[in-house]
């Protein structure tokens, strides 16, 4: 196979289709941000659920040494903790339910304020300042009294926190915000799809002597759509450079400067988050664009 050639045609029509090209670059950098922008929403909703649980969960707090509750005369026993462990397992308003225990809630505090306030001699709050806690998965979220009444009055129990009327409105504008994103790119996905086709159309139409000879001479289908492949390619790769760096600027300059810091309520996406979104759009680019190229090919090449 004759690499230079096919490396002139790529050349040759990438500044052939050149408007086109860029219409399809500009088109799948505004898609693939917006599809980012969703996976980054919802692995936001999931940190925030993770932190103070999701709208089906409450958590219970058990008695630690110097609690507030003045029934919290000693720290939660073994026994104490078994017995309200049972009447969670057994509550058939509970789908699911996990123990969170001193070292897991004292690493949630360091990563939604930083290490640096618990380190050193005179360190905020200690692990052993924490409480254990019980967190539960309801299958209702309307249907919680039962599970609330049952464990309130138990020895150990210091007491109930349902944040499930606070999460509610920041999980909600969240998902809202994700959806409205992904709904978007996907009108702009088919966009995308259209003008990849019109683009083949035109290359084919413009190259259409040559692919006529090289089908006389035997010239195989795959030799023939190869430049046609390499300039979907090329166009997807600089797409996603684009999105990649759109969702960088995203996360630099509105979530690490204008976020992190003032709203700490809630730990924020940061680094391995943004490489999950950059791996989607990665994968997301090149298969918008080589897919319909193989099918369209193959119709728009026969002489």
């Amino acid at each position: 196979m004759q690499l230079r050639y096919v490396f002139t045609e790529l050349g040759q029509g990438l500044r052939r289709n050149l408007s086109m090209h860029i219409a399809v670059i500009l088109t799948l950098f505004v898609s693939l941000t917006l599809v980012g922008l969703g996976v980054l929403l919802n692995q936001q909703a999931d940190k925030a659920a993770a932190q103070w649980g999701s709208q089906l969960q409450i958590t219970i707090y058990l008695c630690r040494d110097g609690d507030d509750n003045p029934a919290c005369t000693n720290e939660v026993t073994a026994e104490q903790k078994a017995a309200i462990e049972k009447v969670v397992e057994d509550n058939p308003e509970v789908a699911d339910w996990h123990e969170e225990s001193k070292a897991q809630a004292f690493a949630k505090i360091k990563e939604l304020f930083g290490p640096e306030k618990f380190d050193g001699p005179n360190p905020a709050v200690t692990e052993n300042d924490m409480a254990e806690s019980v967190w539960i998965t309801l299958k209702d979220p309307n249907q919680y009294q039962g599970i609330t009444s049952a464990v309130k009055t138990l020895d150990g129990v210091s007491y109930i926190q349902d944040l499930r009327e606070v999460i509610k409105p920041i999980l909600g504008s969240i998902s809202a915000l994700k959806w409205a994103a992904i709904g978007t790119a996907a009108f702009l996905v088919l966009a995308a799809l259209l003008l990849v086709s019109n683009t083949i159309r035109l290359a084919a139409f413009a190259r259409r002597r040559e692919i006529g000879i090289m089908r006389l001479v035997g010239a195989s289908t795959l030799y023939i759509a190869l430049p046609f492949l390499l300039e979907a390619l090329v166009t997807a790769l600089i797409g996603v450079l684009l999105a990649a760096g759109g969702l960088g600027a995203f996360m630099y300059f509105g979530v690490h400067q204008r976020i992190e810091g003032k709203l700490n309520f809630i730990p924020w996406v940061g680094v391995p988050e943004y490489i999950t979104a950059v791996i989607v759009i990665a994968i997301l680019g090149p298969i918008l664009t080589l897919l319909p190229t193989l099918v369209l090919t193959r119709k728009y090449l026969k002489v």
